[in-house]
């Protein structure tokens, strides 16, 4: 008999080094309902990296041209930054679906264009969150989400295990620029936390921070951040991130009136208090609070891979999205206030002044004058460090 199953034709932009991870990926059949029919890329020696594999792929080095061939139903992104939103908003209007890869863009203005641009075209817009699909992060969000937390007074999460040396930033004249990259650790290393430290705690009110540039490495952006954040119900969050750290830590706390949270070393410890804290502040005896413990372990597995089964299950089969794409401006707002509060000395309210980051950003991105070189080695394998690092 016939498999009439019905497959989601998917082509990507981009096969470096996340790229060709996705590529082989489809190849491989690890995401059993997507099909890969065409790729893109500007550097031939990618373009056909594994064209033995797969020679019934087409094969673009315009990715106006792969959007407009008719040949898939959905995108993949794995570009450089700034070219997230330029490319979504063209696919949308093509009638694609849209993956992109994490950031969503480098400045809010132009993702909140992407976003406009995806709700009008009525497609499917997702983004490579894939340490949402880390169980340890999504019991995290349902024990505050449901309030067993009650409310949340603090969070702080120390995230420097993204330890870089000095040839990884040399491995392209991209890396570590404005022009380039568009930011440092904040835009490149910890977009994953920062999603996930908002999609958990929700959004702040306010953002002051400190990012130092070329703390640790030769490179024009920061390689070393300290984000202070205070929330509408009075709670506040302190976030530390860096990749000059060895060899680093992950820790996430979060207290709240009715109990802690600490994720680390790849476990979730859970205490809750048998009397709420504040009502417990004010009682007049002398007994204590007892507490109860729960540990959950992590169990390992391929976030990327996850990703991509839930897209193509949500174009075809109406499945909700784990890593909607419209979400992915709220942790760039963070590094975005992080950015403009760091360079103007200011507290930064939430929603902010995109225009005025806008402004910032391009003044020093025109010092910068960097090329597009990448020199990197892609063997098309998802590399460890993409994955949840405890």
């Amino acid at each position: 008999m016939e498999n009439t199953k019905k497959l989601l034709r998917v082509g990507i932009v981009g096969v470096g080094n996340i790229g060709s991870a996705h590529m082989k990926a489809l190849i491989n059949g690890k995401a059993p309902e997507m099909q890969l029919t065409a790729v893109c890329d500007i550097a031939p020696d990618r373009l056909n990296r594994f064209a033995d594999q797969a020679p019934d792929v087409a094969r673009f080095s315009d990715y106006r041209d792969l959007l407009q061939s008719g040949l898939a139903d959905a995108v993949i992104i794995a570009t450089p930054h700034k070219l997230h939103p330029v490319i979504a908003i063209e696919a949308f209007r093509t009638g694609l679906h849209v993956l992109s890869e994490k950031p969503a863009g480098v400045d809010r203005m132009s993702v909140l264009e992407m976003n406009r641009e995806a709700e009008r075209s009525g497609k499917v817009f997702g983004i490579m969150f894939n340490q949402r699909t880390n169980r340890l992060f999504a019991e995290a969000k349902r024990i505050v989400s449901s309030g067993e937390l009650g409310e949340v007074k603090r969070s702080v999460w120390i995230i420097t295990n993204w330890y870089r040396k000095q040839c990884y930033y040399d491995s392209g004249s991209w890396r570590g620029t404005w022009s380039g990259e568009g930011g440092g650790v904040l835009l490149n290393q910890a977009p994953h936390q920062l999603d996930l430290w908002q999609w958990i705690c929700g959004m702040p009110t306010s953002v002051r921070a400190f990012c130092y540039n070329g703390k640790h490495h030769r490179v024009e952006v920061e390689d070393d951040a300290t984000i202070f954040t205070e929330y509408k119900n009075g709670a506040t969050g302190v976030f530390i991130t860096s990749t000059g750290d060895y060899p680093g830590t992950n820790r996430l706390e979060i207290t709240g009136t009715k109990g802690t949270l600490l994720l680390e070393h790849g476990r979730l410890l859970h205490r809750a208090f048998a009397t709420d804290e504040r009502n417990f502040c004010l009682s007049e005896n002398d007994e204590k609070n007892p507490i109860t413990e729960t540990v959950m372990e992590d169990t390992p597995l391929n976030g990327h891979v996850e990703i991509l089964k839930n897209f193509a299950s949500a174009v075809l089969h109406g499945t909700p999205l784990l890593a909607p794409g419209k979400d992915g401006i709220h942790e760039l707002t963070i590094s975005n206030a992080a950015y403009l509060s760091a360079w103007t000395g200011e507290t930064v309210p939430i929603p902010m002044n995109g225009g005025r980051f806008l402004e910032e950003l391009r003044r020093r991105q025109a010092e910068t004058a960097s090329t597009a070189e990448h020199r990197e080695t892609d063997n098309g394998e998802y590399k460890s460090r993409w994955n949840t690092n405890w």
